[in-house]
């Protein structure tokens, strides 16, 4: 079953599979949910072709059926993605274009990620990598956010608030525009406190 684990300097996310063709497909689509819940959908493309370069790698070279486990990590600005299995055969980047069987997908995880690398670990290894997250996400959000306000005081103006300083009018909006949105949400069967807390796990994702 996967695991999950959050805390304000990292999250982390923990899937054991079976290393099968069909099982690659369904830590891919894992992965890009699991990055949307953190907020971090930008990643999602390369973070996929990763996590399937790797995942596949364990097909081929520990054998179909292997039990092994993809964790998935944000930490400050790197999204790390590592796979263990219990071979204790380490990885080899060969000369390129020897063939799919002597490291092709060494070489597309050495050019997508930033850094990457294997370990020997208790039960066999760890093949890991990194992918550099974009640093203007939080700056984005506020971009929208700042939007999104303007278009409702438009439309939900409120002579209550004349008079306040901006920062404390925009400040109050935001608290009604939170609200309407839990209506919103509640009325389609979604609880408040659940989305308040995927919410505030992609706030503390890009704030990390």
């Amino acid at each position: 079953m996967p695991g999950y684990d959050g805390t304000e300097s990292h999250l982390r996310c923990v899937l054991p599979f079976e290393a099968a063709p069909a099982e690659v497909r369904l830590l891919r689509l894992a992965t890009a949910q699991q990055l949307s819940r953190w907020g971090a959908s930008l990643a999602t493309d390369e973070a996929e072709l990763l996590v399937t370069e790797l995942a596949t790698n364990v097909v081929k070279h520990v054998g179909e059926g292997a039990l092994a486990t993809l964790i998935v990590e944000w930490k400050g600005e790197r999204l790390r993605l590592e796979v263990h299995d219990k071979s204790p055969v380490m990885p080899t980047l060969r000369a390129a274009g020897c063939g799919d069987e002597c490291g092709r997908g060494l070489h597309l995880i050495e050019a997508l990620a930033v850094d990457w690398g294997a370990v020997v670990t208790a039960a066999g290894k760890a093949v890991w990598c990194e992918l550099q997250l974009d640093r203007r996400g939080p700056c984005r959000r506020i971009e929208r956010a700042v939007q999104a306000l303007e278009n409702y005081e438009n439309v939900a103006w409120q002579p209550r608030q004349r008079g306040r300083p901006q920062a404390t009018h925009r400040v109050e909006s935001a608290v009604e525009l939170i609200a309407d949105l839990l209506h919103y949400t509640s009325a389609r069967g979604h609880g408040p406190d659940d989305i308040l807390d995927r919410a505030h796990l992609h706030y503390e994702a890009e704030a990390a």
